[in-house]
């Protein structure tokens, strides 16, 4: 089933996207709740996590229907859609896509019928690595895609759903350990919920209570806005099942947990807790490191809203600098579905941020930010700041450099467009204007997390990859281009290998 007309969303900084969001899962199992609006709303608490499509899927126990469509939740959903998915359970998701275009039919969740006739939905927050040969596997075994379909997550699905023999739960004790990189993964059929996390948890996934039923969802604060009591983490390598005989667990794989260090950064809401560790709280104390590390004379901290805006409060605090607001943001101009006219793009920056000349006027200036990716956001935002009177601006990260492409989960830009890998500090700071530029260390980072260094993934930052990566990595696109090519020669790819690479690995 799908609502809407399946618009594309457009980018109103498309030319300067920054490290976008990963995807956003909740699953519930309450029977006499009405799970789509508790998914519903679990979905608007993730709405940080994804904003290009978004989906729910029901069953009342005989029938499973999914429900989605591209927008956000809000434009996706409405009471009377609501009112339609009638159940007891749900599996939703919210999406922006680190594989596959941004079409309709890889929205998610993603649906299968098996052979005995019942359906499977599944919702996926990570990004595989080993696509390619899962896609040839399934080519093999006679499991084709689903038509317009380009996601791993359909593939994982198709995966799941096409074994005749054995029971969902089986099925996925048997496929999971052939997955490599990052899955949080909520699926379901007519009458039970399950919940996956790869071995190293790259991505979060929390289980919590409600009085009559169990929520898995990917951050706490999805549990919070829907009254649940948080009980765990999915560990790493860990099957969890829900159904009418309650809740049981089983290991697919060793843990070796790696959690993503930018969920703290920069993912995460900062109402959210990872592994014991208050996100907000941590980028408080990135930013009394980063104070600490690089002071600056001045008189105002400001951030840059509302991604810095932990991180300033807490240079401010341990600088002795006042805090103040110097940035306006409209948090509604992310996304539109309206073409902006050639003047408007132009105006660029202004369309998110703009300036509050009186408070930042004859001011020396500290902005805080928690990254720089390609440096033109930077370079607007400091022109914009000394046209508005500012006589100093000095430019705080609160995380370090960026200099390694992500393949857990996040679509930063290509390392040959990450300004840091080929500029040094000095050169980032003349590129972008600052008077001065000043980043976090990686180990302070690491020690504001309060997580050992040896369980977290840093490759973003140090290039070192938790889970192996093949010699050649196909891209966001790479199911589309194993697809082309199959159409064109009519053979498989060899070695499992991949087409249209858009982000080759560069080993350092």
């Amino acid at each position: 089933m799908a609502g809407g007309d399946g618009r594309l969303t457009h980018d109103l900084l498309a030319d300067d996207k920054g490290p976008q969001d990963a995807c956003g899962v909740f699953g519930v199992w309450a029977p006499g709740e009405q799970v789509a609006k508790l998914t519903y709303f679990g979905l608007y608490a993730l709405q940080h996590r994804g904003q290009e499509a978004a989906g729910i899927a029901v069953s009342d126990g005989s029938s499973l229907v999914v429900y989605k469509d591209l927008g956000l939740v809000s434009q996706v959903f409405d009471e009377a859609t609501l009112a339609t998915l009638q159940g007891h359970i749900a599996v939703g998701h919210t999406r922006y896509s680190t594989t596959g275009s941004t079409t309709w039919e890889n929205a998610q969740p993603s649906f299968r019928t098996t052979p005995a006739g019942t359906g499977l939905a599944l919702g996926h927050n990570g990004n595989l690595v080993n696509t390619a040969d899962l896609a040839a596997e399934a080519r093999a075994a006679g499991i084709r895609s689903a038509i317009g379909a380009t996601t791993d997550s359909e593939l994982l699905t198709a995966l799941l759903a096409a074994r005749p023999d054995v029971s969902v739960e089986q099925a996925a004790m048997d496929v999971l350990p052939k997955l490599r990189g990052a899955f949080s993964l909520c699926f379901m059929d007519e009458h039970t919920l399950y919940a996956a996390r790869d071995a190293q948890g790259v991505r979060p996934l929390v289980l919590g209570r409600l009085d009559r039923g169990w929520v898995v969802t990917s951050e706490t604060a999805a549990l919070d806005i829907v009254g649940a009591s948080f009980v765990r983490e999915v560990e790493p390598g860990e099957l969890v099942t829900v159904d009418a005989d309650g809740l049981r667990s089983q290991h697919f794989a060793n843990a070796d947990p790696k959690g993503c260090i930018f969920e703290y950064i920069y993912l995460a809401r900062p109402d959210t807790t990872i592994a014991g560790r208050s996100v907000h709280s941590a980028r408080v104390e990135m930013g009394r490191r980063l104070a600490r590390q690089h002071p600056a004379e001045a008189d105002l901290v400001i951030p840059v809203p509302e991604s810095g805006t932990p991180a300033a409060i807490g240079y401010a605090e341990e600088s002795g600098i006042p805090y103040g607001v110097g940035l306006v943001k409209n948090s509604y101009v992310g996304r539109t579905f309206i073409q902006p006219s050639q003047t408007i793009r132009q105006l660029g920056i202004r369309l998110k941020l703009n300036p509050l000349r009186d408070v930042i006027r004859g001011k020396r200036l500290v902005v805080v930010d928690d990254t720089i990716v390609r440096g033109n956001t930077q370079r607007a935002l400091i022109r914009m700041l000394r046209e508005a009177g500012a006589v100093e601006v000095h430019v705080r990260i609160s995380a370090p450099p960026v200099k390694w492409p992500c393949f857990y989960g996040i679509d930063f830009a290509s390392r040959a467009e990450l300004v840091a890998n080929g500029l040094d500090d000095e050169g980032i700071r003349r590129s972008i204007g600052a008077d001065s530029l000043g980043y976090v260390s990686l180990e302070n980072t690491v020690a504001a997390t309060e997580q050992p260094r040896s369980r977290l993934c840093c490759a973003c930052f140090d290039g070192n990859y938790p889970i192996a990566l093949p010699e050649e990595m196909g891209g966001k696109h790479v199911l589309e281009g194993i697809e082309k090519s199959v159409r064109l020669t009519g053979r498989e790819p060899e070695h499992g290998g991949a087409y249209d690479a858009v982000d080759a690995l560069t080993r350092p």
